[in-house]
């Protein structure tokens, strides 16, 4: 049975706040190796992450990873974010380069602040001289958007690992092949730290749209045809969202993958059926 793990965003308003830990508690019975819960662009949601991963550490037993980027920070504040986690029980970090707060509707491209991290590889180093967090950082089966080719980028998930990440994540994909692809290249250039399929439910496939559009996933052409027309009949669209994921998942259990990571959008339905379908059920 393969490993599973969900990735949760704090939420806006204490109702919402109070449904996502209804969400966490559904999914903890499903025995994840870890949940983690996102930091906003520019570390806009830092009182927010840090309080949602409070109040899941004090519900449910499972361990909980926080996300931490560079962005509009000094080293110093990076850190004391980190022990704040770490004072939490929170011993799991995800650590990211992460994209500035957008001005007036419009991203913006990275520049470290001048006290501050200058990348992800740079962060991890820092956080290991913090205490010994577990780390894991992400990856992109397809190529970061911002990166000068892909040889570029896989140099720049290797400086990661030699900096001591334990893991990396990949950004989301819809197609098993391109994970599969991403994994030989990893292979042939001797990187042998575990890759976790970053897994994305098309529960909700405009947004899923748009998310692939900003990060440079590609849809297949029958993936938005499958999906079309059914904006407003969520019961057909959460069936074939577990479909569709069940049948990547499967492909990519016969190709030897042993963990996924699901991105839940705070949803439990479709990830909950999928890891029944992996052979995780409540216990």
């Amino acid at each position: 049975m393969p490993k599973i793990s969900f990735e949760f965003f704090p939420a806006k308003t204490e109702k919402g706040a109070a449904k996502l830990l209804q969400t966490a508690q559904t999914l903890a019975g499903l025995d994840p190796k870890f949940m983690s819960v996102t930091y906003g662009a520019g570390g806009s949601t830092q009182e927010r992450t840090l309080k949602t991963l409070r109040d899941m550490v004090g519900l449910v037993s499972v361990p909980m990873a926080g996300h931490l980027t560079c962005v509009d920070a000094s080293k110093g504040e990076v850190d004391d974010v980190a022990r704040a986690y770490w004072d939490s029980g929170v011993r799991h970090i995800v650590a990211l380069r992460g994209d500035p707060r957008p001005v007036e509707g419009k991203s913006r491209s990275f520049e470290p602040h001048p006290q501050g991290y200058r990348n992800a590889a740079e962060l991890v180093a820092g956080l290991k001289k913090i205490a010994p967090f577990e780390i894991s950082v992400a990856a992109y089966p397809e190529t970061h958007p911002e990166a000068q080719s892909p040889e570029a980028d896989l140099d720049n998930l290797k400086r990661k690992f030699d900096a001591g990440a334990d893991r990396a994540i990949t950004q989301f994909f819809f197609q098993a092949d391109r994970f599969l692809r991403f994994r030989d290249r990893l292979a042939a250039h001797n990187m042998t730290k575990p890759v976790v399929p970053g897994i994305l439910p098309l529960s909700n496939p405009a947004q899923a749209w748009g998310f692939a559009e900003m990060c440079g996933a590609s849809v297949p052409q029958d993936l938005r045809h499958l999906f079309a027309g059914l904006e407003d009949d969520v019961a057909v669209r959460t069936h074939l969202a577990a479909v569709m994921t069940d049948r990547m998942c499967q492909k990519l259990l016969d190709e030897g993958v042993d963990h996924f990571h699901f991105y839940t959008l705070n949803q439990s339905a479709t990830c909950a059926a999928v890891s029944r379908l992996l052979g995780h059920f409540p216990g």
